[in-house]
Protein backbone atom coordinates (compact mmCIF):
# COMPACT_ATOMS: atom_id res chain seq x y z
CA UNK A 1 0.00 0.00 0.00
CA UNK A 2 1.41 3.41 -0.91
CA UNK A 3 1.56 6.34 1.50
CA UNK A 4 -1.61 7.98 0.19
CA UNK A 5 -3.53 4.75 0.78
CA UNK A 6 -2.09 4.39 4.27
CA UNK A 7 -3.10 7.93 5.18
CA UNK A 8 -6.60 7.35 3.79
CA UNK A 9 -6.99 4.21 5.90
CA UNK A 10 -5.87 6.05 9.01
CA UNK A 11 -8.28 8.89 8.28
CA UNK A 12 -11.16 6.43 7.96
CA UNK A 13 -10.12 4.73 11.21
CA UNK A 14 -9.95 8.12 12.99
CA UNK A 15 -6.28 7.53 13.78
CA UNK A 16 -5.22 10.97 12.56
CA UNK A 17 -6.52 14.21 14.14
CA UNK A 18 -9.20 16.23 12.36
CA UNK A 19 -9.25 20.01 12.26
CA UNK A 20 -5.57 20.53 13.10
CA UNK A 21 -2.54 20.86 10.78
CA UNK A 22 -0.90 17.63 9.66
CA UNK A 23 2.85 17.89 10.20
CA UNK A 24 5.06 16.32 7.55
CA UNK A 25 7.70 15.52 10.16
CA UNK A 26 5.22 13.58 12.30
CA UNK A 27 3.82 11.73 9.30
CA UNK A 28 7.32 10.90 8.09
CA UNK A 29 8.06 9.25 11.43
CA UNK A 30 4.67 7.49 11.56
CA UNK A 31 5.00 5.88 8.13
CA UNK A 32 8.76 5.38 8.14
CA UNK A 33 9.51 7.36 4.97
CA UNK A 34 11.20 10.63 4.08
CA UNK A 35 9.30 13.90 3.85
CA UNK A 36 9.29 13.88 0.02
CA UNK A 37 6.77 11.00 -0.41
CA UNK A 38 4.75 12.50 2.49
CA UNK A 39 4.62 15.86 0.72
CA UNK A 40 3.57 14.21 -2.55
CA UNK A 41 0.89 12.16 -0.77
CA UNK A 42 -0.54 15.23 0.95
CA UNK A 43 -0.73 17.09 -2.36
CA UNK A 44 -2.52 14.14 -3.94
CA UNK A 45 -4.98 13.82 -1.06
CA UNK A 46 -5.66 17.55 -1.14
CA UNK A 47 -6.46 17.31 -4.87
CA UNK A 48 -8.88 14.43 -4.15
CA UNK A 49 -10.70 16.37 -1.42
CA UNK A 50 -9.46 14.24 1.48
CA UNK A 51 -7.52 17.20 2.90
CA UNK A 52 -8.19 20.94 2.93
CA UNK A 53 -5.83 23.94 3.18
CA UNK A 54 -4.76 25.14 6.60
CA UNK A 55 -2.72 28.30 6.98
CA UNK A 56 -0.31 29.41 4.26
CA UNK A 57 0.95 26.02 3.14
CA UNK A 58 -0.44 23.43 5.52
CA UNK A 59 -3.30 20.94 5.24
CA UNK A 60 -5.71 19.28 7.65
CA UNK A 61 -8.40 16.61 7.68
CA UNK A 62 -11.83 18.27 7.40
CA UNK A 63 -14.77 17.26 9.55
CA UNK A 64 -17.40 15.12 7.87
CA UNK A 65 -20.73 16.87 7.56
CA UNK A 66 -24.18 16.22 6.13
CA UNK A 67 -24.10 19.12 3.67
CA UNK A 68 -20.99 17.84 1.94
CA UNK A 69 -22.38 14.29 1.91
CA UNK A 70 -25.63 15.56 0.40
CA UNK A 71 -23.80 17.65 -2.21
CA UNK A 72 -21.70 14.67 -3.27
CA UNK A 73 -24.83 12.54 -3.59
CA UNK A 74 -26.69 15.16 -5.64
CA UNK A 75 -23.76 15.65 -8.02
CA UNK A 76 -23.17 11.92 -8.36
CA UNK A 77 -26.84 11.24 -9.12
CA UNK A 78 -26.92 13.80 -11.92
CA UNK A 79 -23.55 13.14 -13.52
CA UNK A 80 -23.47 9.36 -13.18
CA UNK A 81 -26.94 9.02 -14.68
CA UNK A 82 -25.88 11.27 -17.55
CA UNK A 83 -22.76 9.17 -18.13
CA UNK A 84 -24.71 5.91 -17.82
CA UNK A 85 -27.28 7.18 -20.31
CA UNK A 86 -24.50 7.87 -22.82
CA UNK A 87 -22.89 4.48 -22.19
CA UNK A 88 -25.92 2.19 -22.01
CA UNK A 89 -26.32 1.26 -25.68
CA UNK A 90 -22.60 0.55 -25.99
CA UNK A 91 -22.11 -1.72 -22.97
CA UNK A 92 -20.78 -5.11 -24.11
CA UNK A 93 -20.55 -8.56 -22.55
CA UNK A 94 -16.93 -8.00 -21.55
CA UNK A 95 -17.95 -4.87 -19.63
CA UNK A 96 -20.59 -6.82 -17.72
CA UNK A 97 -18.14 -9.64 -17.04
CA UNK A 98 -15.60 -7.20 -15.61
CA UNK A 99 -18.28 -5.51 -13.50
CA UNK A 100 -19.28 -8.90 -12.06
CA UNK A 101 -15.64 -9.64 -11.21
CA UNK A 102 -15.44 -6.41 -9.20
CA UNK A 103 -18.73 -7.31 -7.54
CA UNK A 104 -17.28 -10.67 -6.47
CA UNK A 105 -14.24 -8.90 -5.02
CA UNK A 106 -16.54 -6.61 -3.03
CA UNK A 107 -18.03 -9.65 -1.29
CA UNK A 108 -14.73 -10.43 0.45
CA UNK A 109 -14.81 -9.69 4.16
CA UNK A 110 -11.12 -8.83 4.50
CA UNK A 111 -11.25 -5.69 2.36
CA UNK A 112 -10.31 -2.33 3.83
CA UNK A 113 -12.73 0.57 3.42
CA UNK A 114 -10.40 2.25 0.94
CA UNK A 115 -10.26 -0.92 -1.15
CA UNK A 116 -14.06 -1.20 -1.02
CA UNK A 117 -14.37 2.34 -2.27
CA UNK A 118 -11.96 1.69 -5.12
CA UNK A 119 -13.72 -1.53 -6.14
CA UNK A 120 -17.11 0.15 -5.98
CA UNK A 121 -15.85 2.80 -8.38
CA UNK A 122 -14.32 0.20 -10.70
CA UNK A 123 -17.65 -1.61 -10.80
CA UNK A 124 -19.45 1.54 -11.89
CA UNK A 125 -16.65 2.60 -14.22
CA UNK A 126 -16.89 -0.72 -16.06
CA UNK A 127 -20.46 0.29 -16.93
CA UNK A 128 -19.78 3.96 -17.69
CA UNK A 129 -16.61 3.80 -19.79
CA UNK A 130 -18.50 2.78 -22.93
CA UNK A 131 -19.69 6.39 -23.09
CA UNK A 132 -16.15 7.38 -24.10
CA UNK A 133 -16.44 10.76 -22.36
CA UNK A 134 -13.12 11.02 -20.49
CA UNK A 135 -13.66 14.53 -19.10
CA UNK A 136 -17.01 13.63 -17.57
CA UNK A 137 -15.58 10.33 -16.31
CA UNK A 138 -12.74 12.13 -14.51
CA UNK A 139 -15.21 14.39 -12.71
CA UNK A 140 -17.39 11.44 -11.70
CA UNK A 141 -14.33 9.51 -10.52
CA UNK A 142 -13.31 12.48 -8.38
CA UNK A 143 -16.73 12.59 -6.73
CA UNK A 144 -16.54 8.87 -6.00
CA UNK A 145 -13.09 9.24 -4.44
CA UNK A 146 -14.39 11.96 -2.13
CA UNK A 147 -17.44 9.86 -1.22
CA UNK A 148 -15.14 7.07 0.04
CA UNK A 149 -14.49 9.25 3.12
CA UNK A 150 -18.04 8.47 4.23
CA UNK A 151 -17.89 4.68 3.77
CA UNK A 152 -17.11 4.21 7.46
CA UNK A 153 -20.69 5.24 8.18
CA UNK A 154 -22.31 3.39 5.28
CA UNK A 155 -20.54 0.09 5.94
CA UNK A 156 -20.54 0.59 9.71
CA UNK A 157 -23.58 1.87 11.64
CA UNK A 158 -25.78 2.10 8.53
CA UNK A 159 -25.08 -1.51 7.49
CA UNK A 160 -25.47 -0.71 3.81
CA UNK A 161 -23.07 -3.32 2.42
CA UNK A 162 -25.55 -6.14 1.64
CA UNK A 163 -28.18 -3.76 0.29
CA UNK A 164 -25.62 -2.08 -1.98
CA UNK A 165 -24.44 -5.41 -3.39
CA UNK A 166 -28.01 -6.54 -4.05
CA UNK A 167 -28.68 -3.30 -5.90
CA UNK A 168 -25.54 -3.74 -7.99
CA UNK A 169 -26.80 -7.18 -9.05
CA UNK A 170 -30.21 -5.73 -9.93
CA UNK A 171 -28.57 -3.01 -12.04
CA UNK A 172 -26.61 -5.62 -14.01
CA UNK A 173 -29.81 -7.60 -14.60
CA UNK A 174 -31.56 -4.54 -16.03
CA UNK A 175 -28.62 -3.92 -18.36
CA UNK A 176 -28.75 -7.53 -19.55
CA UNK A 177 -32.49 -7.10 -20.20
CA UNK A 178 -31.63 -3.94 -22.18
CA UNK A 179 -34.21 -2.02 -20.18
CA UNK A 180 -32.54 1.37 -20.38
CA UNK A 181 -35.34 3.40 -18.81
CA UNK A 182 -35.63 1.13 -15.79
CA UNK A 183 -31.85 0.92 -15.41
CA UNK A 184 -31.49 4.72 -15.38
CA UNK A 185 -34.25 5.09 -12.79
CA UNK A 186 -32.72 2.33 -10.69
CA UNK A 187 -29.21 3.84 -10.78
CA UNK A 188 -30.54 7.22 -9.64
CA UNK A 189 -32.44 5.56 -6.78
CA UNK A 190 -29.36 3.51 -5.88
CA UNK A 191 -27.29 6.68 -5.44
CA UNK A 192 -30.00 8.91 -3.94
CA UNK A 193 -31.34 6.46 -1.35
CA UNK A 194 -27.86 5.75 -0.01
CA UNK A 195 -27.22 9.50 0.10
CA UNK A 196 -30.44 10.24 1.97
CA UNK A 197 -29.71 7.49 4.50
CA UNK A 198 -26.21 8.86 5.08
CA UNK A 199 -27.31 12.50 5.24
CA UNK A 200 -30.07 11.83 7.76
CA UNK A 201 -27.68 9.84 9.94
CA UNK A 202 -25.07 12.61 9.88
CA UNK A 203 -27.71 15.16 10.85
CA UNK A 204 -28.46 13.18 14.00
CA UNK A 205 -24.78 13.41 14.98
CA UNK A 206 -24.93 17.21 14.82
CA UNK A 207 -28.01 17.58 17.04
Amino acid sequence: MDISQSIKEDILKNQLPRGVPLRQTNLSTRYGVSRIPIRDALLSLKAEGWLVPNGKAGVMIPDLNWKEAEDLCLMRAELECLLFDMAFDHIHEEDLFEARCFLSELDKESLSLVNRGELNWRFHHALYRAAERPTLQRVVEGLNKQAVRYLGFQYGPLGYKVRSQDQHEELLSLIELKDKKAALIFLRQHIEKAGILLTEYLKTLNT
